[in-house]
């Protein structure tokens, strides 16, 4: 019995999705590497004058911008004009 179910095992066929899947993969990957790091696609190189300030405040001041603070956020929520939970909504009678 033993020797019919490896002999089934070996005459099996089916494999056809896990090779597509497996080609579906690496020609993902190639395609990455050729877009990633293809000849077109250069180190940009910085302007000298940018990389001589430390902040973006510092940068945009150099250029003549005005530099203004944000203003302060507004709260997400309201507190709500209800009774604390500390006070009971209806007082005991008594």
């Amino acid at each position: 019995m033993a020797k019919v179910l490896t002999e089934d095992r070996l005459s099996r066929s089916g494999g056809a999705p896990l090779k597509v899947a497996i080609a579906v993969a690496v020609l993902g990957v190639l395609g990455m590497l050729i877009v990633d790091h293809g000849p077109w696609n250069k180190p940009k190189m910085q302007p000298a004058f940018m990389t001589s300030y430390s902040s973006t405040g510092e940068a945009a001041r150099a250029a003549g911008a005005k530099v203004m603070p944000t203003e302060p956020k507004l709260q997400v929520e309201p507190e709500p004009p209800v009774p604390k939970p500390v006070h009971p909504v209806n007082p005991a009678p008594q």
